[in-house]
């Protein structure tokens, strides 16, 4: 690394020429596809922004100069040249670099983001605050083509040519998002990256007309009164200059000299600028080029073949399983249709694409439309299921609320990657769905206890034909077998897998398999633990719960959510509206009131104690202080 390994700062790539610079862009390529082949993470677009940061840098001054990354997917080389690279090696492990920007991590890094079209309105919100305090910085917001299309990032944009502060506005276009880009906005810029009429009429119609033997001046004058509207119709841009906005490009986002003189131009403009730069996602490592999608977000890889690394022998994953199930019911049913929100993949949803592609649809970047969709599609008879991130249906939180629970329109939210996440850290741990969906009239909330259960779980969802959410993790199964044959289960009813004595442990989805662990760990030290599977996070098992309470006077409950406003809170309310509160103990496990962060996620079920070691500590010493003795001697 002839180059990088001098590179400690931005400062360091000042010092380059073009030549240079070039050769640094090739040995960083080089390190990103090293290192994510082992840590896994996202490989293309890092890859499509090499020369786009470089130049950026080279022109800007951070951390005065403000560069705000929309989502994060794109700030790895960021971080390389602003003081990281001997951690890089250490991205989304635990204790290491966090796989977006963090504002506690780096001075260089601006705003946190993890969630996508929210660069622009922080941009915005720097300008503003530069401007009131009489500061002089430049604000730059990078935003790529398929977050562009998320509704926030529109009233950014419109919001920014009405103030009119300084500040730049990047569009990386690389023509995708996570899924195939859709939607107006999509084929616009298509055709402004296509269309060549505006860069040649913005510097050829009046020199044209002035050529003119006599009326060329008078003509030219003319035409400078209704040449806002004839651009209008003849340059796609004027979009951006319509919204208050100066447009440059489309331009090369791999021609270093290029990007560098046209940043330098764009710094001096005292007005909003949108720069539409145009980049090759995966650029540099041809299975990322020719398949730029399953490099967007990639776990482990080797670097000749491109193929990710199994896991031999490993159960099919929640989201395989949903997608199956969902193909096999929909075989029957001719009025379910899926929604998604940029996550086609992601969420399992491919083979229903593939199979119903009237029946399927992909919005884009754009929960909260998703969710109204549903609700319009539901309204005139209808099955929509949403398949969506846990973490990013708190975008509709709304949309879920007034449009889908307040008329009671039978959509079934599919909640893929709930719980801790792992490696992608707090902006993507979806932990508070059971917290905020439960307040809402009409919903009814599932988990599944296994990848069998999920099955039967999207089967009675449908059925039902009311708002349903069914959360389930990221990552494999059990391993159980699957029953051929879907069933409807009980509504509201909780699932005794073990009776007891001592104590009752009630545990919801992902948690039942570690309660099941924990009662046996407690048998070693002399309790004799049930085990609840709850099933109906809403309705829960009132009959059953407060049944349990008068049987063992000693309640645990473990949920993967926040504490705050989960099941441990629902179980509290309905045991004191019941009066059997102050006959009962109970016991909450869940994540804390924190920020958990990014790792593997056993490393951070320890750190909270919320693996099966330490919840039998505390259930232990827990049980022990009503016996008023110490649990350690009482080992068998």
């Amino acid at each position: 690394m002839q180059f990088l390994n001098k590179i400690d700062s931005p400062s360091d790539v000042k010092k380059l020429n073009i030549e240079e610079m070039t050769k640094l862009a090739q040995e960083i390529r080089k390190l990103l596809v090293n290192v994510i082949s082992k840590t896994g993470g996202h490989l293309a677009p890092n890859l499509g922004v090499v020369e786009l940061t470089l130049a950026l840098h080279k022109v800007f001054n951070t951390p005065n100069d403000k560069i705000v990354w929309d989502v994060g997917h794109q700030s790895y080389v960021h971080k390389i040249i602003t003081g990281r690279r001997e951690m890089f090696d250490t991205l989304r492990q635990y204790g290491g670099l966090s796989g977006f920007p963090k504002r506690s991590e780096s001075e260089h890094d601006a705003f946190g983001t993890g969630h996508s079209s929210t660069s622009i309105s922080a941009a915005l919100g720097m300008a503003v605050a530069r401007d009131l305090k009489g500061d002089e910085y430049n604000v730059i917001a990078v935003i790529g083509d398929g977050a562009l299309t998320g509704g926030m990032a529109i009233e950014a944009l419109n919001n920014a040519g009405v103030l009119q502060k300084k500040i730049i506005v990047i569009l990386n276009d690389n023509e995708m998002s996570i899924s195939e880009n859709v939607g107006a906005l999509s084929e616009y810029l298509c055709r402004l990256r296509t269309d060549p009429t505006y860069s040649h009429l913005k510097t050829d119609v009046e020199s044209l007309i002035k050529s003119i033997p006599t009326i060329g001046e008078p003509v030219a004058k003319t035409v400078r009164r209704v040449k806002d509207t004839l651009k209008y119709f003849l340059a796609p841009g004027m979009l951006f200059e319509q919204l208050g906005f100066t447009y440059i490009g489309p331009v090369d986002g791999h021609n270093l000299d290029g990007l560098i003189d046209i940043m330098e131009r764009a710094k001096k403009i005292d007005k909003p600028v949108l720069m539409h730069v145009i980049t090759k996602k995966g650029k540099g490592y041809l299975p990322a080029e020719t398949n730029p999608d399953k490099f967007h977000g990639t776990s482990a890889f080797e670097i000749t073949t491109g193929e990710k690394i199994k896991v031999e022998g490993a159960p099919k994953t929640y989201t395989e399983v949903f997608g199956d199930t969902l193909v096999k019911i929909a075989e029957k049913n001719p009025n379910i249709v899926a929604i998604t929100a940029a996550m086609r993949d992601g969420t399992g949803l491919a083979k229903f694409f593939e199979r119903f592609p009237e029946r399927a649809f992909d919005v884009g970047i754009a929960e909260q439309h998703a969710v109204t969709m549903a609700a319009g599609l539901a309204a005139n008879s209808m099955q929509p299921v949403v398949a969506i991130y846990s973490t990013f249906l708190q975008r509709s939180y709304d949309q879920v609320l007034h449009d889908v629970c307040m008329q009671d329109l039978p959509v079934v939210f599919c909640l893929d990657r709930a719980g801790l996440v792992g490696d992608d850290g707090y902006t993507h741990h979806g932990i508070f769905d059971y917290s905020y969906l439960r307040m809402m009239p009409g919903m009814t909330i599932m988990a599944p206890k296994d990848e069998n259960e999920l099955r039967h779980m999207l089967y009675t969802a449908l059925e039902l034909k009311r708002p349903v959410s069914i959360r389930y993790p990221r990552g494999s199964g059990l391993g159980v077998a699957c029953e051929e044959e879907l069933k409807l289960l009980p509504y509201g009813k909780a699932e005794e897998l073990k009776k007891g004595k001592d104590v009752c442990i009630w545990a919801a989805g992902s948690m039942v398999a570690p309660a099941v662990a924990v009662a046996s760990q407690l048998h070693n030290f002399g309790f004799d633990a049930g085990v609840v599977n709850m099933r109906f996070i809403k309705p829960l098992d009132e009959e059953l719960l407060i049944q349990c309470a008068n049987s063992y006077n000693n309640l645990v409950v473990m949920e993967e959510n926040a504490l705050a406003g989960g099941v441990g809170s629902e179980i509290l309310e309905i045991l004191n509206k019941n009066d059997v509160l102050r006959d009962t103990r109970v016991l909450t496990f869940g994540v804390p009131d924190t920020l958990v962060p990014h790792g593997d996620k056993k490393l951070l079920l320890r750190d909270i104690e919320l693996d099966v070691a330490g919840m039998t500590k505390h259930i232990t010493e827990w049980l022990a202080e009503e016996n008023g003795g110490s649990v350690w001697q009482r080992n068998v």
